[in-house]
């Protein structure tokens, strides 16, 4: 189904996947081994209109490079949790430290390591080339890729919820 212009609960939290959701999925190597990722400077104004209206963004990532962490910290992401085995482990725990209920928060994420994040949450969101499993398991699918506006999307749906 596609994102809503609005969404039709009160959200508290803004929970997302890295790779895939806030880039277009790519990584760039040097020959010296750099590692660099596109990020899209919309989707981070996005961080900033829900910061502005109280909203949290936390990000639960298999990535613990510098550059995401690095892009967390110049987006003033609220919290980023690491978690290369089990991502609904980390989301459960978020969700018990906040005192938020699974509907209170929307998850976003594209590849198969979201799955279990997605089967216990009821407001989960995916970019529209998402892996096909989580495009069938997602409550709603943004018009745009990751990486290339989707992450802003979803920050505008939950604004005018």
């Amino acid at each position: 189904m596609p994102l809503p212009d609005r969404l039709d609960t009160q959200i508290k939290a803004f929970i997302s996947d890295v790779d895939g959701c806030w880039t277009d999925g790519g990584m760039y190597f040097g020959a010296d081994g750099q590692l660099m990722k596109r990020f899209d400077v919309k989707d981070g104004f996005g961080v900033g209109l829900l910061a502005a209206r109280g909203i949290p963004v936390i990000w639960v990532t298999a990535d613990n490079s510098a550059i995401t962490r690095s892009r967390a910290e110049r987006l003033q992401i609220t919290e980023m949790r690491v978690c290369p085995d089990d991502k609904a482990e980390g989301v459960r725990a978020v969700l018990a430290e906040h005192g938020w209920t699974p509907e209170e928060v929307v998850y976003m994420g594209d590849d198969l390591n979201d799955l279990p994040v997605m089967a216990i949450l009821p407001n989960t969101v995916c970019p529209a080339d998402a892996v096909a499993e989580v495009i069938a398991a997602a409550r709603w699918m943004c018009a745009k890729a990751g990486g290339h506006g989707a992450v802003r999307e979803v920050c505008e749906a939950i604004l005018r919820g």
